[in-house]
This record gives structure tokens, C-alpha cells and sequence, in this order.
């Protein structure tokens, strides 16, 4: 807490004489003596030297020689040793870097203590700790704990002295702790040990060892005793006010302990040292047998509700008593229903008592006030203003207003009692004058429409009617509204009420079904929607369903009319958004989608710009082909075109319409698209689109590729042929698993069943949710022909049967290798058929198939198929250069997969060789088979390719050959292309992006000659398919930049105007607005001559663009010239001082001028000869009309300015005018450095005043006192 001190005249006359002997002159700022400044020794005192003996020290010496307190330093620096034994961390190779340093941070980060560690000689441990005494003893006792060896003792102390080491909230404990850098660790209280634990450093421990018996021998002295003393003796020992046992606690310096008049105890605590302790006790003794024999006591009755008067606040009353008559006043509890008080003290002072309790008891009284409860709020007041008025004046008054009664309780010393009754009455009668109050009967669901939003409606009420409303709260599902306050407000507010009341019955409510799709459109952002629809129909109340229900019902209330309107209003509008929410499906090949999108987004973005269309695409990693489009139907319709002609531009795609009867649309496309579906899928992808249903157009648009829309169309008039004559259906069942082997390997199985019976059979795709529900569709004869054959196949694949067959261990690894991937395939192929083969280490040949009888079958003839293959087996080499063979893998390997994958084989390449050396190795056999076709003989011919070139190609010998073509057929090919040197960094582009766009685009690799080189040879890397393709693209290239490089000649064309440099500026204009035109205008760029160039021609021009734009620019910079060699320039003598006027506010008003008479105005610039003359540029006569325009203007300011120089005459001249003069500072005499200094010239032979550098010099007397 801070505090000021006022210094008085005399207070500060004093405080200033007792900093010096002598008396201070002080120079004022207006003192008449300036000619006297104060002496240099005044101003300055010097401060005390150092002296000899003690006494003088003591003495003041001069005008500082008062104490000054020392400042502490709130920064302190402490040092910590750590011996080498007692070091924690002691590798010296990791000192700085190890343990040791990340421990010392954690610690600086933890306490904000800066740490700075050294190693001394005996390798101990030196650590200089800085910062905040605080921060320092956290520190330190981090270190200790963490980079010190701990050490542990136990010192035992009583039981109960170890609450005085704990201290008040651990604090004293903690102190400890941080003083002594230890651990302390004491027992629980239900411990029943004594044994306290310190772990730390030696010297800590002993530290803390001796700071706790310390505290032990301190509570050693000290002694507790119990005394009983009846309870109702404690009053007399205690005295009033407690003032008797607090002057035995003072002089003993004992503490007594009494129990509270609340707490049925009788014993007496004392705690201290022994002796004092035992006086205590003995004085309190003597109190009580003295108070045993001298008093006796009366009991009186004195009604309930008059106890606490007795009493008084904080028992004051009792205490009072007790105080005056030294009698004790005892009161029955107030749960308690005796009302008979007894009072105890001696005989001659129980009269007074007596008479103080009835005084007490009769001096307050309660009293009650009629008055309506309605009325109370109002005789409260708001914020209580009313009652508080009443309560200041009488504070020992209590009112108390009980909910639902209608008086007020009035508690409190009889006159005040009876003064606040009176004005409470007054209060009351005056309020039943003025006040009314009405009960309005209103149905409760209308109580929220009544209050408005957020209180509209009612808080409107009660302010215009000044009236209080009150409306019970929804959960009473009251009726009854109560108007309380002036009389005729209360009528007027009424009426307004049962109006608002009545109307709204007559209100009608009206449910919209509006889709909830909708719902957040209408609402709009952030409301802004649905807040113009209400500000439009503002008696309308519009509400939406919560979005969790799912609702399409939106609630409209209001007047019947209003309603009306505001209905048809967002009927339109939902009409609108359906309309502009049309959706249309296109399926496009997946390979053209990144075309449609076009680079950047720039061709979907166009499409949905001109259509005013929504279009989504799938995401890149789907399958679906399908974009859906959503706009107004038109629109749609035009967007879905151009989607359709950017794919038929791009592909080979045909597009062929076939006529159906509409009639017959919906059966073709079948339950949620499957049979369409199907269609679509076996004629090889191909897009089927039908026209909207209920348009009643019979056209189908058939699009893909020329053979399979062949394909599908006929399926498809086939198909239709079928409706029309008789179709039928039927609904079969099978497992998911057998549905492949239904189907069978390339849709053989169902094919032979369809051209068997003529029914087409449909399975179910994935995205189905009966994956077992297989649909036969045709005439009845032919589908139920199907049903028979396919209910057969079902009830065999039904017949789970178990086989054997026997298989060579050494084929076993192939069908057991990648997790069984050719078992799994197997199983998936033929209806989930288990295979086992025995385990690896058994040599036997014995394989378990277990399935429906025909899978088992089925199985049986593939394994056998797959081993004959592995017996046939053959091992053939290609040898291509390594360098191709990423290129012939392809990304992720994805060529070599398909080869793979098409001709069954499996291909090994060879690891990378950096610098592979021949290798020789003789001629082996392979399969039986001599060295032929694909084997190279290696011996020392170097023609013979190296080993990393060999790619190993394993299976059947003809499927070998025909993956041996496909995999030399991935060779890429080298061309080379003739491209002028010039062109180069042109098709390479900004960081290559046109080069890499061209090998994106091309599939292939494109090779620029290094710059260096000056070669026009550019090679093209890549398989023979893409290889003419992206030359023709590289030349079409070439020929585009060719082109513009002439258009770039001819944009190169010089052309030079001569013209004079004065009329250079006027050429260029105002911030270049001129130059900027005709540059703009013509297409060319203009260059003026450097004019700091001297070697340049400064009236030389030069005109950079095409050769007829350049003599138009040419023309233009000459027909301005020309104008400006007619221009006159004329000097006119203006007085300097309008010059300001005439320019006016940033140039604004001369601007003006020479733009009205289309001339240029130059004024002299500071410091020039004739400040007053002004050079006006232009046509003669428009320079002559100007010339007269400032004249007049002169002779009109100049009028103005001799006026206000006249006037100025007569002031007074500004403060800072006055004192212009020059301050000569704070000046005294005799200073040190004015000493001896006069007129003439200093003395050159003086060593004082011009030492020699070495030379022994007498000790100069400084001004500040000797140096220390």
C-alpha cells in the first residue's frame, strides 16, 4: 500500500535545513538577481571523503552525509560446490551435451534461475546459480536432488511436536526443505511412528537434523493442561467481552482455550511454558471457587420471541449485562420451548440484572400492516428504493413481506417500530388510491405470441400503459394474467391484451409440406431468407421443423388473409428451387473425364458458366463413370450436349437411337436398373440412355464403341420383342459364393443356358442388397425351361461332396505360395470348393477337395489343367539392355502385370548391375531341351548379352514366345528430330512445364541437347505407337514458334523521330497520360532519351512496334509537336505573396485555370532571382486571356494581404516570439573547468595542461573528490 506525504511551507523549509549546515540558495526562474548565480560548491556538493578514524566517520561530512538506506539487489548470485564423490553424473566425455546439461536446463525452465556450470581442478563440481532469491532456492534444491548423490537419515522426535514441523498448510515444512536443499519426509498421523526420514547431500542433512530437534526442544518447554470447570462458570471466567481471560493470556503469556456458549464442553485448555502455565491455572481456579461460593441465582419468564432481544446481536446484550451488574444472563436453546431465563451472580446485583433483562426483552417489539400483497413489490420499490428510505432512517428496524399474506411484519425497537408503521400505512392507503389491479383470463398457448420476441409485445405494453403484466410461466399451464398499476392503464392495457387474445383465436395456422431439402435454402445464410419472407408478411409466424425429426411440414400462423399470401409466396418459391434443381445423369467413359474437366477446371468451368448449371464429377478414385448435372431442365439439357460432344470428339464413339414403345421403358430398365444394367455390362460397357419417363418419346440412345452398340441393340429389340409378345419372370435363389460358377469362366455356363432356352438370366451386382436373388426373364416356356437348369445346377452345387486327388509334391509351392492366391481364386471360380493340400514337410501327394459335387468337378479339371501347364513348363531368356527395363514395367509395374496376367506366364528380371564383367558358363539343359530359340551361349564373345540384361520368362513354351514378342514390343525406340537450336528453350518452357506437358501428353521421352552443344538434334524415346504421334505434335510445335518468332520481327521494327527535348514533357503529359495513349492507341512502346546520358542524342525518340503502327505513333508525336511550336511563352509579374492564393490547395485552383485557357503555368521556385515572375506557356491568345485572369486575381488577393499585414501591425506578437532569445542554460560560478581560465592564450610549456606521453604528472584535485 502506498502513501504521500504533504510537505507545508515551514515542513519543507525544515526538511530542506536539514540536508545542509549552511543555507542553499536556489535560483528562480524569475528571480530580479540573476546577476548573482549560485557558486559551483551551492549547486554541487561535494560527497564525503574517506576518513581516518571511526568518530569522524559517524559524523555527517557535508550536505550527503545523511544515512542512506542501502537498495538490496533483487537479483542475487549464489555458488554451489559439488565434491567429485558426491557428483551424480561424473562422464566427463559428455560434459556440456549430456545428463548432466538437459538436467540444468529443465531446472532453468522450471525456476526462470540462470545456471552456469565449471569443472574445478579436484573434477568437483562448480555451479553459479542467478535470479530471484526465490527462483535461486528452487534451484538449488533441484540440483541438490537431481545432480547430487543422495544420502538418507532419520531423527526421531515425540509424536506430537511433528504438527510444529508441518507448520500452518505445510509452509513451515517447505521452508525447511528449501533452506536446507532436502527432502522431509514425516509420518501420517495414523502412523504411529516417530521416525522422521531427510534424504539430500550430507551437509544438508544436518543441517535440517539440527533445524528439527531445534523445533522439538522449542515445544520441549512448552506444557499442556486441562482444567474442569462447570460450564455455567465459564461466562465469569471468560469476563465480558472476554476481556478478563485475555489480560490472564497477556500477563502469562499462556493460551486459554474456552469452549464456545454453543459447544457442550466444560473443560478449560492451557497451553505455554510450564511455570507461566501453572500461574494461569492457578488465577483461573481461584476466579471459579470464588464465583461458587458468592453466587446464587433467580429464574425468570420471559416469553420466547423476546430471547434474541435479550440476547442481542452477537449475544452484545448478554455481554452488556454482564459487563454493568457482573451477573450472567443464561438462555434456554432456541430449539428448546422453556421460556424461563435464569440469571447467576451475587445477591446485591441480581436486582439490576433483572430490571436491564426486561429492558431488553420489552425494548423491541413486533408489529404487522394490512396492506394487499399485490401492493408489496410496489412498496419495495424497484431496487428497493422505497423500503430504503425507511430502513436508513430506522436501521434497526426489520421488515419482512411473507409471500401470499397480505400484511408486512415489522420487528424492532418500539418507537421505530411505531415512526415506520405510521409511514408504511400512509405508503399503503396511498397506493390503494392510485393503484388497480385485473385478472385476465387467457388461453396459456397463446401467453408466448402475447410477450413477442424476445418481450416485444409486452415490454411495448408496459411502458405505453405503465402498467406491470404478469404471466405465469409455461410449466403451470396457468390461464390467469395479471395487470397491476395505475387504474386506467390497467383498463387500456387489459383491453390491448383480450384484443391480441381474440384476434389470435381467430388466427388460422396453416401446414406447408415443403421437402426438407429445401429447408435450409429458404432459411438462407445466416437467416438472411427467411428474415425478408418475415419482414414481408411481418404477422405471419413461420416455423420449421428441427432437422433432427425429419419433417417436411413447415407451420405457418397468422391472420387468414396474411396467411394466404405468405403460402402462395413460398409455394413460388419452392416451385423455383424444384425447378433449378432438375438433375440429369450422363455416363461418360472414365478416360475422357480429365478432358471434360479441361486444364485447370477452364472447360467444366465455361460449361457451368454458359449452361448456369451445377456439374459434379466423380472423385478420381471411383468407379462410377456417371455426371450428374442439376440446374432448371433447359439449361440442363443444353450442358448435357456439350459434355456428350467433347467425349464423341475424343473417341471412336458411336451413337445409334432405336425405337421402343415408351410403354415398354420401364420393364426393360427392370427393378432399380438390373436388367439395363446387365445389358450394359455384357455388351462391354456400353451407355444406354432412356428418355424422361412420362415424356412419352420412344427413342433410346444407344453410345460406345461401333461393335458393342451393334451388339446391344440387337439385345436390346430382341428383348423388346419379347415384352411385347409374352414376357415373364421368375425370382431363383443361390448362395452368392455359387454365383461365379453359375455364371461360369467368360460367362461360358449362362450363355449355354440363354441360347439353350432363349431367357435372359440377371445376377445381382454388388451394390445390391439381395445378393442371393437371381431374375429369369423371357416367355414362360423359355424361362421356366431356364428355372429347371439352373435349379439343377443349384441343387448339385446344393450336394456337398469330399474328393481326392493326387498331386506331385514338388507342384505343391505354386498353388500355396502368396498366402494360396491360386487356392483362392480357385474356391471364388467354382463356388467356394475348399482345397487342401497336406502340410509342408509330409511327402505326400494326397489333395482333399470339398464343394458341391460339379464345383468339385470343376476344381478337379482346373488343378489338373494348372499342373499339366507346370509340367509343360518351359524357362525362355530376352535379352533386352537393362536401361529399358523400367520402362518396359511400366508404373507400379503395371505393364508387366498384364503380360503376366494375358499369356500366364511369370517374368523375373535381373538385379541392376552398375559395371557388370562377362561371364563365361557353359551350355546347360533345360526341361529336356537343348539350347534353342531364346538362349544365348555365353562364352567370351562380347556380342553375347550381359547377365543383367536377361529377362527370365517361365510357362507354357508357345505362351513364353508370344510374352517374349509382347515384352520386346515395350522396347522403347529412339527417333530424332530436326528442331533449330533457337527454338529449344522455347519447347522446354518456364522450368520445363511445355516439354513435360508434350511427354504427359504423348507418352513418351523427350531429350534436349545440352545448350552447350549448339545441336538442333532432339531425341524422342518411346514404343513405335506413341513415337509418330508425338513427333507430329513436337513439329506442330515447332511451326507455332517459327510463326512467332516472324510476327516477333515484325513487332521489332525501329523507328526514330527527332524532336526537340523541350518539348519532351509536354509530350509525355501528367504522369505519363499522354505517352501512355498513344502507346495503347498504336500498340507500340515508346523510349525517351537518359538525360544523364551524354553520349545519347537527347532529341532523339525511338518507336518500337510493327512498321504501320510506328508511323501512326510517328504521326500522333508530330501533330502534338506541332501544336506546341505554335505555343508562346510570356513572363508576367506577380507579387510573390498571392502566389500561395492563386495555386491554391494543392495546385486545385491553378490546375483549374490552366485547364479553362489551355495553357501551362510555371511559378519561380524558392531562392529564384525574381521571385515574382510567372511564366505562362500556350496558343497567343489563349496566353493573353490567362495573363489577364491572374492579373485580376493579383490586384483582388493583393488587397486582402496589404490588409492583413496593416492589422498585424497592431498585435501583440506571439508568446514564442518573445522568447526567441537565447536561453543561457543553468549557470554557476567557480566551476572546476572555469578555473583559470581567462583571455590568454594557454601556456604550451605547462606538463599539467600538455603531458608527455610517459612522463610523471602531479595529481590533479578532481571536481567529483578523489578517485577510489
Amino acid at each position: 500500500m502506498s502513501s504521500v506525504a504533504v510537505l507545508t511551507q515551514e515542513s519543507f523549509a525544515e526538511h530542506r535545513s536539514g540536508l545542509a549546515q549552511q543555507q542553499i540558495k536556489v535560483a528562480a526562474l524569475n528571480s530580479e538577481d540573476e546577476s548573482d548565480p549560485p557558486t559551483y560548491k551551492d549547486a554541487f556538493p561535494p560527497l564525503p571523503e574517506k576518513s581516518a578514524c571511526l568518530e569522524a566517520a559517524q559524523e555527517p561530512a557535508g550536505a550527503w552525509g545523511n544515512k542512506i538506506r542501502p537498495i538490496k539487489a533483487s537479483i542475487i548470485t549464489q555458488v554451489f560446490h559439488v565434491p567429485l564423490e558426491e557428483r551424480k553424473y561424473k562422464d566427463m566425455n559428455q560434459f556440456g551435451e549430456g545428463e548432466q546439461a538437459k538436467i540444468c536446463l529443465e531446472i532453468m525452465q522450471r525456476t526462470g534461475a540462470h545456471l552456469e556450470l565449471s569443472l574445478a581442478k579436484d573434477q568437483g563440481l562448480s555451479i553459479m546459480v542467478s535470479g530471484k532469491l526465490e527462483a535461486v532456492m528452487k534451484a538449488r534444491k533441484d540440483i541438490v536432488a537431481r545432480l547430487q548423490t543422495q544420502a538418507s537419515a532419520t531423527v526421531a522426535i515425540p509424536k506430537e511436536h511433528h504438527r510444529f514441523v508441518i507448520g500452518k498448510n505445510g509452509e513451515k515444512l517447505q521452508d525447511l526443505e528449501l533452506k536446507t536443499a532436502t527432502k522431509i519426509q514425516i509420518p501420517r498421523p495414523e502412523d504411529p511412528s516417530n521416525q522422521i526420514k531427510i534424504t539430500g547431500t550430507k551437509e544438508g542433512i544436518e543441517k535440517a537434523r539440527h533445524e528439527v530437534l531445534l523445533i522439538s526442544a522449542e515445544q520441549d518447554k512448552r506444557a499442556v493442561e486441562r482444567l474442569d470447570v462447570e460450564k455455567v462458570f465459564h461466562p465469569f471466567i471468560a469476563g465480558p467481552y472476554n476481556k478478563l481471560v485475555g489480560e490472564i493470556m497477556q500477563e502469562t503469556g499462556t493460551r486459554i482455550n474456552i469452549p464456545p456458549p454453543s459447544v457442550n464442553r466444560t473443560e478449560i485448555v492451557f497451553t505455554g511454558e510450564k511455570e507461566q502455565l501453572a500461574q494461569a491455572v492457578a488465577r483461573i481456579k481461584k476466579i471459579y471457587e470464588e464465583k461458587k461460593k458468592k453466587t446464587t441465582t433467580i429464574a425468570v419468564e420471559v416469553k420466547k420471541s423476546q430471547h434474541k432481544y435479550v440476547i442481542g446481536p452477537k449475544g452484545n446484550s448478554l455481554q452488556e449485562i454482564l459487563e454493568r451488574t457482573g451477573v450472567s444472563v443464561e438462555i434456554p436453546p432456541t430449539d428448546s420451548s422453556s421460556e424461563t431465563v435464569i440469571l447467576r451472580g451475587e445477591p446485591e446485583k441480581l436486582g439490576q440484572a433483572l430490571t436491564e433483562v426486561y429492558a431488553k426483552a420489552n425494548s423491541f417489539t413486533v408489529s404487522s400492516v394490512s396492506a394487499p400483497s399485490w401492493l408489496h413489490r410496489f412498496i419495495i420499490g424497484k431496487k428497493g428504493q422505497n423500503l430504503a428510505k425507511i430502513t436508513q432512517q430506522m436501521p434497526k428496524v426489520h421488515i419482512e413481506f411473507t409471500e401470499g399474506e397480505d400484511k408486512i411484519t415489522l420487528e424492532g425497537p418500539t418507537e421505530d417500530v411505531n415512526v415506520a408503521q405510521e409511514q408504511i400505512e400512509v405508503m399503503v392507503k396511498d397506493l390503494i388510491n392510485r393503484m388497480d389491479y385485473v385478472e385476465i383470463n387467457i388461453d396459456h398457448k397463446f401467453h408466448r405470441h402475447l410477450i413477442g420476441k424476445n418481450g416485444a409485445n409486452i415490454n411495448r405494453i408496459k411502458d405505453q400503459y405503465k402498467v406491470s403484466v404478469r404471466i405465469p410461466p409455461d410449466n403451470e399451464k396457468s390461464n390467469l394474467i395479471r395487470i397491476e398499476g395505475d387504474p386506467q392503464g390497467v383498463q387500456q392495457a387489459k383491453k390491448e391484451l383480450l384484443e391480441l387474445a381474440s384476434r389470435m383465436e381467430n388466427e388460422r395456422t396453416k401446414d406447408l409440406i415443403i421437402e426438407q431439402r429445401f429447408h435450409r435454402t429458404i432459411i438462407g445464410q445466416k437467416g438472411e431468407r427467411i428474415r425478408e419472407i418475415r419482414d414481408k408478411f411481418p404477422e405471419v409466424i413461420i416455423n420449421f421443423p428441427d432437422p433432427a425429426q425429419k419433417s417436411d411440414i413447415v407451420q405457418l400462423r397468422g391472420p387468414k388473409n396474411e396467411v394466404e399470401k405468405c403460402t402462395k409466396y413460398m409455394q413460388k418459391m419452392v416451385a423455383d428451387l424444384v425447378e433449378n434443381s432438375y438433375s440429369i445423369s450422363v455416363p461418360i467413359f472414365k478416360q475422357f473425364h480429365k478432358n471434360i474437366i479441361g486444364k485447370g477446371g477452364a472447360n467444366i468451368k465455361k460449361i457451368r458458366e454458359e449452361s448456369n448449371t451445377k456439374i459434379d464429377l466423380p472423385a478420381e478414385n471411383s468407379n462410377s463413370e456417371t455426371i450428374i448435372i442439376t440446374g432448371k431442365r433447359a439449361n440442363c439439357e443444353v450442358a448435357r450436349s456439350r459434355i456428350l460432344s467433347i467425349q464423341k470428339d475424343l473417341a471412336n464413339i458411336s451413337e445409334v437411337e432405336v425405337s421402343i414403345p415408351s410403354k415398354l421403358h420401364n420393364s426393360l430398365i427392370g427393378t432399380k436398373g438390373r436388367l439395363i444394367r446387365s445389358i450394359m455390362e455384357e455388351c462391354g460397357g456400353v451407355h444406354i440412355h432412356f428418355p424422361t419417363e412420362g415424356s412419352g418419346i420412344d427413342t433410346v440412345v444407344i453410345r460406345g464403341p461401333a461393335p458393342d452398340v451393334e451388339k446391344a441393340k440387337r439385345q436390346l429389340l430382341h428383348l423388346a420383342e419379347e415384352k411385347q409378345t409374352k414376357s415373364y419372370t421368375v425370382d431363383l435363389r443361390a448362395k452368392p459364393e455359387y454365383h461365379k460358377f453359375l455364371i461360369g469362366k467368360g460367362g461360358g455356363n449362362i450363355r449355354k443356358v440363354r441360347d439353350n432356352t432363349g431367357a435372359r438370366i440377371i445376377f445381382p451386382t454388388s451394390e445390391d442388397k439381395d445378393q442371393e436373388l437371381i431374375t429369369i426373364i423371357g416367355t414362360e416356356e423359355a424361362v421356366r425351361e431356364a428355372q429347371k437348369e439352373l435349379e439343377s445346377l443349384i441343387k448339385n452345387l446344393d450336394n456337398v461332396v469330399e474328393d481326392c486327388m493326387l498331386v506331385d509334391p514338388r507342384h505343391h509351392r505354386h498353388f500355396v505360395i502368396r498366402r494360396g492366391q491360386v487356392l483362392r481364386e480357385i474356391a471364388e471360380e467354382y463356388g467356394g470348393v475348399m482345397v487342401s493340400f497336406p502340410r509342408s514337410g509330409t511327402q505326400s501327394d494326397k489333395v482333399t477337395l470339398k464343394g458341391a459335387k460339379d464345383c468339385v468337378e470343376a476344381a478337379k479339371k482346373r488343378i489338373q489343367e494348372i499342373i499339366e501347364d507346370l509340367e509343360a513348363q518351359v524357362t525362355m531368356e530376352c535379352a533386352i539392355p537393362q536401361k529399358y527395363h523400367r520402362s518396359i514395367m511400366g508404373p507400379k509395374g503395371s505393364r508387366i502385370q498384364q503380360i503376366t496376367r494375358d499369356y500366364g506366364v511369370q517374368i523375373k528380371f535381373p538385379d541392376r548391375e552398375e559395371n557388370p564383367a562377362p561371364i563365361i558358363e557353359p551350355a546347360v539343359q533345360e526341361n529336356g531341351e537343348e539350347m534353342g530359340e531364346g538362349k544365348y551361349l555365353k562364352d567370351g564373345d562380347p556380342s553375347s548379352p550381359r547377365k543383367c540384361d536377361i529377362i527370365i520368362i517361365s510357362g507354357r513354351k508357345e505362351k513364353c514366345e508370344a510374352a517374349k514378342e509382347a515384352l520386346e514390343a515395350l522396347v522403347p525406340v529412339t527417333i530424332e528430330v530436326e528442331v533449330p537450336f533457337d527454338l529449344h528453350r522455347y519447347i522446354i518452357g518456364q522450368k520445363g512445364s511445355g516439354i513435360r506437358k508434350m511427354m504427359d501428353e504423348f507418352e513418351v521421352n523427350i531429350q534436349v541437347p545440352a545448350p552447350e552443344l549448339q545441336s538442333d538434334i532432339i531425341a524422342i524415346t518411346g514404343l513405335v505407337a506413341n513415337l509418330d504421334r508425338a513427333k507430329a505434335g513436337l513439329l506442330e510445335r515447332v511451326r507455332e514458334l517459327q510463326a512467332e518468332q516472324e510476327d516477333r520481327a515484325l513487332r521489332s521494327f525501329k523507328l526514330n523521330v527527332t524532336v526537340d527535348p523541350k518539348y519532351h514533357p509536354k509530350i509525355i503529359g501528367r504522369k505519363g497520360a499522354v505517352i501512355t495513349q498513344i502507346r495503347m492507341e498504336h500498340e507500340v512502346n515508346i523510349q525517351f532519351p537518359d538525360k544523364d546520358d551524354e553520349n545519347q542524342a537527347q532529341d532523339q525518340i525511338t518507336i518500337t512496334g510493327y512498321e504501320k503502327n510506328t508511323e501512326a505513333a510517328r504521326d500522333a508525336i508530330m501533330k502534338i509537336v506541332g501544336e506546341l511550336e505554335q505555343m508562346v511563352s510570356e513572363d508576367v509579374s506577380l507579387d510573390h505573396r498571392v502566389h500561395a492564393r492563386i495555386i491554391g490547395a494543392r495546385g486545385k485552383a491553378i490546375r483549374k485555370i490552366m485547364d479553362e485557357f489551355k495553357v501551362d503555368i510555371r511559378f519561380p521556385q524558392s531562392g529564384a532571382p525574381d521571385p515574382n515572375c510567372v511564366t505562362v506557356t500556350g496558343l497567343p491568345d489563349n496566353v493573353e486571356e490567362a495573363i489577364d485572369h491572374i492579373l485580376n486575381l493579383e490586384e483582388e488577393y493583393l488587397a486582402d494581404v496589404v490588409d492583413s499585414e496593416a492589422l498585424q501591425a497592431y498585435m501583440k506578437p506571439p508568446a514564442h516570439e518573445e522568447a526567441k532569445a537565447p536561453s543561457k542554460g543553468f549557470v554557476v560560478r567557480d566551476a572546476p573547468w572555469a578555473a583559470g581560465s581567462s583571455d590568454k592564450a594557454p601556456d604550451m610549456s605547462s606538463s599539467e595542461d600538455f603531458p608527455s606521453f610517459g612522463a610523471q604528472v602531479a595529481p590533479k584535485t578532481l571536481p567529483w573528490g578523489p578517485k577510489r
